[in-house]
């Protein structure tokens, strides 16, 4: 795969120091969001030095891994380091003159990506979501040095383009849950709202997606998965009872939350809000007062579909659509003004399946032959 064709990188930091100041070194890893699939690895020692200059300077080199493979990509940049990213984000003043030194550095980098198409944004993760790139900066205080890409070059300064993985794929199934009360009069209702149940329709739904699940795997290898919302339960025991296995609740697969929207029926929207309307499902980055943004949205949701691959063998996704909407435009590599072209109908099955060496295909969308049989 080319660096063009990475429109989102995730990149993981983080540094330490044994004393502060002490001995100190950074690790960096480049991630493919799509797959989960980590496509370059960074780490060094930096000799004395506090933890905000490790932290700092793990950054850099993370963001210039990230830029080397796709300078117009879209970067989301993951710390532990609260300091680092506010201060990266221009929310906190920056003191330290040796801080202000690398900030400049890191910006000039973030600058070059922008010049190329692409975007920076910083988050703040948990330490325990960031692991990876903390053992890599433990290895450096070790006294290791990591320069690791997926596809190396060789002496000759020729790519070496790893085989193609012939084994066996991951595949995530995902179903959108059955009709409730609100799906059938056509209202907004997600996370932080009335949640309601399955209507009698939307239960005959469930059962038959369960039985269409069971057509498909192998119920000794899958693990299902729901939302945290009750239609999604619902509809995720139905698919666990087929294959007679368990279910497990991961709340990051809920519906976005629309805040003061909840309830509201999409037609009265229409008719009396259009503007607000257009501009809701224009802008990603716009929430209603107490909801959630479609980026929002977006960085839950790929968390858990890393997740998800992560687990290997088959894993079935009890959800709903728009996080549906979020994993197969990822994976298509959509736009967001296309995202609304995408059907997911009531009880639908959706397939993806992905390689280890981060190939996916997309198996089937919105297959609801399995439905013939109830009365929708």
């Amino acid at each position: 795969m080319s660096g063009a064709a990475y429109r989102r990188l995730v990149v993981e930091a983080d540094g330490g120091s044994r004393g502060n100041p002490g001995v100190a070194g950074y690790g960096a890893l480049v991630r493919d969001p799509q797959t989960g699939a980590v496509l370059a690895r960074r780490a060094a020692p930096l000799g004395m030095a506090s933890n905000n200059v490790a932290e700092y300077t793990g950054l850099i080199v993370g963001l210039e891994a990230a830029a080397a493979l796709a300078p117009g990509a879209s970067i989301e940049a993951r710390l532990d380091s609260k300091l680092v990213v506010e201060q990266m984000s221009g929310r906190w003043k920056i003191k330290q003159e040796d801080m202000r030194r690398l900030a400049l550095q890191a910006r000039d980098v973030v600058r070059g990506i922008e010049a190329a198409g692409g975007q920076v944004r910083f988050t703040w993760v948990p330490r325990e979501e960031n692991t990876d790139a903390d053992a890599l900066s433990n290895d450096a205080m070790d006294g290791k040095t990591v320069v690791w890409d997926a596809q190396a070059r060789d002496l000759s300064g020729e790519r070496r383009v790893a085989p193609p993985d012939l084994g066996s794929p991951t595949r995530i199934i995902l179903v959108r849950h059955g009709v409730t009360p609100f799906t059938v009069d056509g209202r907004l209702d997600g996370r932080g709202g009335a949640d309601p149940s399955l209507t009698a329709e939307g239960r005959a739904q469930a059962a038959a997606a369960g039985r269409g699940v069971a057509e498909l795997v192998d119920p000794g290898e899958t693990v299902v998965l729901t939302s945290a919302l009750a239609r999604a339960k619902e509809t995720g025991r139905a698919v666990a009872d087929a294959l007679g296995v368990d279910p497990v609740e991961d709340c990051d697969w809920d519906e976005q939350g629309f805040g003061d929207w909840d309830g509201v029926a999409m037609r009265d929207l229409m008719a009396e809000r259009p503007e607000e309307l257009r501009r809701f499902r224009d802008d990603p980055t716009h929430a209603r007062p107490g909801g959630e943004s479609h980026e929002d949205l977006t960085t839950r949701v790929l968390a858990a579909y890393r997740r998800a691959v992560e687990r290997g063998g088959t894993v079935v996704i009890a959800t709903h659509r728009k996080p549906i909407m979020v994993v197969l435009a990822e994976v298509l590599g959509l736009a967001h003004d296309k995202i609304w072209v995408l059907a997911t109908a009531p009880a639908s099955l959706t397939a993806v399946q992905v390689w280890q060496d981060g190939t996916v295909n997309v198996a089937f969308v919105n297959r609801t032959a399995h439905l013939d049989s109830t009365h929708r």
